[in-house]
């Protein structure tokens, strides 16, 4: 596993919703690897801090302009 492929699969790890396999090689890699251990460690931290934050409402007009600004946005 490279670090980019770590990163995309850090939320499905910390909800505990990786594939067996995927996780043991993301385990792995987290073993070997001082930035992504230290970038586990990051969103852990702001999961913490930011998790229990309360939904809030955003005015629909809003959303619409934030969903269009990003629908073209390049995944990778």
């Amino acid at each position: 596993m490279n670090c980019d492929e770590f990163v995309e699969l850090v939320t499905a790890y910390l909800e505990g919703t990786l594939p067996a396999e995927t996780e043991q090689r993301f385990v792995e890699h987290l073993a070997e690897c001082d930035g992504c251990d230290r970038y586990l460690e990051q969103i852990r931290s702001t999961v913490d801090n930011l998790g229990h934050l309360p939904a809030q409402r955003m005015a629909p007009e809003v959303r619409d302009r934030l969903l269009a600004a990003f629908r073209d946005w390049p995944t990778g």
